[in-house]
């Protein structure tokens, strides 16, 4: 049995919350798979354990949070809806867990969000406001829309309810692999890996935790580096799912249980994009792929890892909605010559 560290999780997100998450969702979200590729192992030299959220339920991890959130509401605050805001996997999210409880879901996106994800939010039944690409820009369509339905707010990563489904994900790596050295985590608004954090911590506290986030949304690694909450005015990323700010309660949670945080490069993205969809066979949109791009960029060396063999190093595979349009496009003309 796991010993839990009872250190962890004083005055904020608990283990024992990611437990009640856990037993909340569990006939809603997918147990996803850890999968082992050969080539990836020998490229990062590291057993890489690729925890695929990519197989989740709306194709990302956020199906968790979303769901633990919407299944907290009572039954008189859900019949009002949901309302988000998000560039798509929280959107999907959102829409995919209203639907299943049968509410409501008012979904702010905005314009430049992949088309892909607007048509899944659309297919789950979600009524979509788009806005302007700026976080102010989300949060005023937001009021403006709980101010005239009363809908109940699911933040994408800055309350406990969301983060705590997330954590569900590092519960089940736990029960998944034994033997961990490090597990690496995309960051953006911090949701995912303060849950998944949270959850190590308690359960394996010699486990290292590393988030990783591209260097042209770096707000989370400099805030964790000079122990002050900073922002992104312009991020500069093909990781749209990343752009978000930290949030306030994501960063405490950053600053007590997460190890390191690494910036990538958006040639590593790329290169770990290729090396799943080639090697590995998994379609992974470049957000999913940021945890894997800062192994491959940074290698086990960053790791500090003394023992015989190779580390096993855990890396969460966030989301796999990635739209393949063009690509079909480019080969009907030779299916049709």
């Amino acid at each position: 049995m796991l010993e839990v560290s009872l250190e962890v999780g004083v005055g904020m997100l608990s283990i024992e919350d990611i437990w009640e998450a856990a037993e909340r969702i569990d006939s809603v979200v997918h147990a996803t798979p850890v999968v082992q590729c050969e080539a990836i192992d020998d490229r990062c030299q590291a057993n890489v354990l690729l925890k695929c959220e990519n197989l989740q339920k709306v194709g990302a991890f956020k199906a968790r949070g979303a769901s633990n959130a919407i299944l907290s509401l009572s039954d008189k605050q859900a019949q009002r809806g949901v309302v988000t805001h998000s560039s798509g996997n929280h959107a999907q999210a959102v829409a995919f867990a209203a639907r299943s409880r049968g509410i409501p879901a008012y979904i702010v996106m905005p314009r430049d969000s992949p088309s892909v994800k607007r048509r899944a939010v659309e297919g789950y039944g979600g009524q979509i406001t788009l806005c302007e690409p700026t976080q102010a820009a989300r949060e005023k369509a937001c009021a403006e829309i709980q101010k005239r339905t009363s809908a109940a707010l699911i933040h994408p990563y800055a309350e406990e309810r969301v983060m705590a489904g997330q954590g569900t994900v590092g519960l089940e790596l736990m029960a998944q692999v034994e033997d961990l050295h490090a597990v690496l985590v995309p960051v953006s608004g911090g949701g995912l890996v303060s849950g998944i954090a949270t959850a190590i911590k308690a359960l394996r506290p010699e486990v290292a935790v590393i988030g990783v986030e591209p260097a042209g949304a770096d707000d989370a690694t400099r805030s964790w580096t000079t122990g002050e909450l900073q922002g992104n005015t312009k991020p500069q990323t093909i990781a749209d799912g990343l752009r978000a700010n930290l949030g306030e309660l994501n960063f405490e949670i950053l600053q007590e249980r997460v190890d390191d945080m690494w910036t990538v490069k958006e040639e590593s993205i790329v290169e770990a994009m290729r090396w799943i969809f080639q090697r590995a066979k998994m379609v992974v949109e470049p957000s999913g792929a940021v945890a894997l791009a800062g192994l491959m960029e940074h290698g086990v060396v960053r790791l500090q890892f003394e023992g015989p063999g190779r580390p096993n190093v855990g890396v969460v595979v966030s989301g796999g909605n990635i739209d393949l349009e063009p690509f079909f496009e480019l080969l009907l003309p030779k299916v049709q010559a």
